[in-house]
């Protein structure tokens, strides 16, 4: 993606518009100016013709129309509780720019519930749903979203002057187009100026007070995990009354479980590429051994039934309990949890220590952000206007979008102090104290991440203060970029993308039954049946794919930092 380019079409565009227009429609959809041009007329001479409101890259779109349009926004995350228009900070928005908005989150199953909604062709104005969905591609192949840098061209230029031109390159499909535009992405030149500050979002916990009273034990090997495990369950068999959970992982889920496919494959600092060719990590012999020592853990008694089943809504509940006494997890999901925990007891929070680690005890390689971010936006070509809609994402993306949504309103949460703009005291003490709270109260600080730029608003954020810093500075030095690996896979309808979901389900079947199997001698026999079975359902054709979307990555990155 060339934004020259697209700013030179879009000045052509506003040229001809000029040469050619002398009123504007006040229609929906097609409102290029989004105000009625009223012509002088021919019988009262001193009429005066209003004049067309001019669009440029260098003036933000939204400001032409600060009318009353709602939006329906789908967020493909059951978990997300938070209402637009309760707290101060999305009221603002709504008076500032006119947008109200209507999120429509599924009940159950996300992937139920999105398929659905592509089956019948019907899609809320706009969609947020993570990176790597393929469910993406089936939207553009089944024309059910809209090029963003086309709504850009025709109604908002200012959209190219609000986003990164790299990442809009590193969104463009094969057809030139852009359809979806990441949040929490960082670029090469990003991590050249901001690296040193990155922190990761992946952590090894264990509850303080738990965890020193067993004697702070070392982690890092099989034997020593399991011990800790065990240890923990004797010294603390109930938590108010209610069983203690050994250890927590993300939820398991059709196609798997996070904590034990990537995290647990960057602690242990399994590489994802040698001498140029992409590695099969989930075939490392460290990473296997590891599996192991779960199926082990589950034989003991060290894995709850719970593990399995239970969906965030309930681990959260466990978490503000302090039920577990280790996690594979991410830090920043449970940061209401962590807050109850530290206001009910400091000692009881959850720190981030050394966990499961390779034979030779390598510092953990974790993710830092990356250029494809955490989730993507795209808008639906049913969306009630355009134009409202595309300038509503440019304002988003800018930085005084990133800055609203941050802070807020100036005077309600925060101020200018010191000479800073930062939180007023209260409002930064219910932050720190009651994330829930805040989020009803002033819905600040990333309550709407999803066009949040972490690089933008690191300049407001506030000091990390426990039981949030120990995290943080636990994944300094161990944070790496990984870009270069992301958006592998192959999705939508292509015969590597059946394949690669086919595989994946695969994956999601066997790895309970691998951490269910009686003795490692089940366990090897369930893993040799499912690389057999893997193998001949195609999983070389889909890696083939991959190594080329990873040598087309490389390049791509070697660009963006000339």
């Amino acid at each position: 993606m060339n934004k020259k380019r697209y700013f030179k079409r879009s000045m052509f565009l506003l040229v001809a518009l000029v040469m050619v227009v002398t009123t504007a429609c006040s229609s929906g959809n097609n409102n290029n100016a989004g105000a009625n041009n009223k012509a002088a007329s021919n019988s009262d001479p001193a009429a005066v013709e209003t004049p067309v409101a001019e669009l440029s890259a260098d003036k933000p779109g939204w400001q032409i129309d600060t009318s009353p349009i709602t939006f329906d926004w789908y967020l493909n995350f059951s978990w997300f509780a938070n209402k637009w228009g309760v707290d101060a900070t999305s009221q603002y928005i709504t008076k500032k720019t006119g947008v109200d908005l209507n999120f429509i989150v599924p009940a159950g199953n996300e992937n139920e519930k999105l398929n659905t909604l592509i089956a019948s062709g019907d899609l809320p104005d706009f969609i947020t749903l993570d990176k790597g969905e393929g469910s993406i591609q089936k939207m553009i192949d089944g024309e059910l979203v809209l090029p963003l840098n086309e709504l850009a061209d025709e109604y908002d230029p200012y959209f190219f002057t609000a986003s990164d031109a790299a990442k809009l390159s590193w969104y463009t499909k094969d057809d030139g187009n852009v359809y979806a535009y990441p949040n929490a992405s960082s670029s090469p030149k990003d991590y050249a100026e901001y690296g040193d500050t990155y922190v990761s979002n992946q952590v090894f916990l264990v509850r303080k007070d738990m965890y020193e009273a067993i004697g702070s034990p070392d982690m890092r090997t099989p034997e020593g995990f399991l011990k800790a495990l065990q240890s923990a369950k004797e010294q603390f068999g109930t938590v108010n009354g209610q069983p203690l959970i050994p250890l927590g992982l993300h939820e398991f889920g059709e196609n798997g479980n996070y904590s034990l496919e990537g995290y647990i494959q960057n602690l242990l600092a399994i590489p994802k590429a040698k001498d140029g060719q992409l590695y099969d990590r989930s075939t490392d012999p460290e990473y296997i051994a590891w599996l192991k020592t779960l199926r082990q853990a589950n034989q003991d008694g060290l894995l709850s039934k719970d593990v399995f089943i239970d969906k965030r809504p309930q681990m959260e509940e466990k978490i503000a309990q302090g039920r577990y006494f280790a996690m594979i997890y991410q830090r920043s999901d449970m940061a209401a949890q962590l807050n109850t925990l530290y206001a009910n007891d400091p000692n009881s929070v959850y720190i981030a220590v050394d966990g499961p680690s390779n034979a030779n005890m390598d510092t953990a390689t974790l993710d830092g952000p990356g250029i494809s971010g955490w989730t993507v936006t795209l808008i639906s070509k049913n969306v009630k206007d355009k134009a409202r809609a595309i300038r509503f994402l440019s304002y988003l993306n800018s930085e005084e979008g990133n800055k609203d949504l941050f802070l807020g309103e100036k005077g309600v949460s925060y101020d200018t102090i010191d000479g800073k703009d930062q939180f007023l005291p209260e409002v930064l003490e219910l932050l720190n104290s009651d994330r829930s709270a805040f989020d009803k109260k002033y819905g600040a600080s990333h309550t709407f991440w999803m066009l949040m730029n972490t690089n933008i608003t690191a300049q407001w954020a506030p000091q990390a203060v426990e039981p949030f810093k120990q995290m943080e500075d636990w994944t300094k030095g161990k944070t790496v970029s990984a870009s270069e690996f992301e958006l592998l896979d192959p999705t939508g309808n292509s015969e590597e993308g059946i394949i690669a979901s086919k595989l994946a389900l695969q994956w999601g079947k066997t790895l309970p039954q691998l951490l269910m199997a009686e003795s490692d001698a089940e366990f090897d026999t369930i893993w040799n049946e499912f690389q057999e079975k893997r193998k001949k359902d195609g999983v070389d054709q889909v890696n083939v794919f991959k190594q080329g979307k990873y040598e087309e990555n490389v390049k791509k990155l070697e660009e963006f930092l000339k």
